[in-house]
């Protein structure tokens, strides 16, 4: 008699978990504080961090597209391949660009992962998919929430190396545990319909509102992605050891996890762009803050304060490109919403590391405070009435 195999859901959960865990632990608080090791200048610290968001620029499409064709578990396969090799390239890294290569590499994994899971929870579950999408979601936040507090624990406790084992024993399990998926039984489609899909992707560019909204999304992504890389530099230079960096960033993923499901919640009774200007503004304050309170406490408070407001800004920005999404396109809609977003986190990086080797990072931290005080008066200004209810206000 063989043994009950798991449920699907169960196992890409589970791979999910792991996964996203050993990404988020190859990063937070671990991947500035390594290149710095290596001697990377700030900008190079930048690029360092930018590599691995490249990928999903670059792949997100053809990566559902191609699962479609050749079925998701293959697909979800070689991501898990990337998952489980990338951590053992960082033992044998010497220099930045090395360190920047392997970036771009590991990169590829969440990318593909990311939007295939979500397509086969998708595929699988038609009446209970809002609840099935959300669980999942919640077991890769647990995974994401987890890592800085190890990851800091782990420097703090051994070295940079010990960090990467650990990145790659969860990997390793997740490709193992990758190995027991099962494709559908209906055959995938056995041709790409690339000129439907090219259409519905220009009807919804063309879009304006769709594409404001992603615009914001990009500028909150623009300073996550500047903050993650940078928050845990500016720490270290302050004398702050790394265990209690590693609390520092881990609180704003906490604050994240718990804020996230409230402030949808809100949106949905009061109006998106109700909730969001408040969240860009609270973003805002809690950077342009940061130089001006230089200790564990005070960084703790302002990074929670700004997971809040991080929280409180995406929990409603894909729930409005879904209100202003017309003809059923809510696939193209969500694809341009990830794409413009992987551009903004890729650029804030980069952006920041520049301003960081050129004027400080009182200055930086400034600039990253006014782009989204500049995201919120766009959103005010040019999104007035376009709301849950009244899409055609624009």
């Amino acid at each position: 008699m063989k043994p009950a195999q798991p449920s699907f859901f169960v196992l890409i959960a589970l791979i999910g978990g792991l996964a996203i865990f050993s990404s988020t632990l190859s990063k937070t608080p671990v991947l500035p504080l390594f290149a710095a090791s290596l001697n990377a200048t700030p900008a190079e610290i930048g690029w360092i961090v930018m590599a691995s968001t490249i990928p999903g620029i670059l792949i997100s499409y053809p990566a559902g597209a191609l699962s479609d064709h050749l079925g998701k578990r293959r697909i979800l396969l070689a991501s898990l391949v990337v998952f489980a090799s990338a951590p053992f390239l960082y033992l044998v890294i010497e220099t930045a660009w090395q360190l920047m290569a392997v970036r771009f590499y590991h990169g590829f994994a969440t990318a593909i992962f990311g939007t295939v899971a979500s397509a086969a929870i998708a595929e699988r579950y038609s009446a209970d998919r809002a609840a099935k999408l959300s669980t999942y979601s919640s077991v890769t936040i647990v995974g994401r929430s987890v890592a800085p507090f190890l990851g800091g624990t782990l420097i703090s406790l051994a070295s940079f190396g010990a960090v990467y084992v650990a990145c790659a024993i969860a990997g390793v399990l997740a490709l193992g545990a990758g190995l027991l998926l099962k494709d559908r039984q209906s055959q995938p489609t056995d041709k790409i319909e690339l000129p439907h899909f090219w259409a519905s992707l220009v009807t919804v560019l063309r879009d304006r509102g769709i594409m404001l909204v992603s615009t914001v999304e990009a500028a909150q992504y623009l300073v996550f992605g500047a903050i993650e890389a940078f928050l845990a530099l500016y720490a270290s230079s302050l004398g702050i050891p790394a265990w209690q960096i590693g609390v520092i960033l881990g609180v704003q993923l906490v604050s994240i996890v718990f804020a996230k499901p409230v402030m949808g919640r809100l949106s949905d009774r009061v109006g998106r762009r109700r909730v969001i200007l408040p969240g860009l503004l609270i973003g805002a304050v809690s950077v342009a803050l940061l130089p001006y309170f230089p200790s564990f406490i005070g960084l703790s408070i302002l990074s929670l304060a700004f997971g809040i407001g991080f929280a409180t800004v995406t929990s409603s920005t894909a729930a409005l490109v879904a209100d202003l999404t017309r003809y059923g396109r809510y696939g193209s809609s969500m694809g341009v919403l990830r794409t413009v977003m992987d551009v903004g986190q890729s650029i804030g990086p980069v952006l920041t590391g520049f301003m960081v080797g050129t004027a400080g990072y009182a200055s930086a931290f400034t600039l990253l405070a006014a782009i989204l005080v500049a995201a919120a008066l766009l959103l005010g200004l040019l999104l007035k009435g376009v709301d849950k209810g009244a899409p055609e206000g624009l």
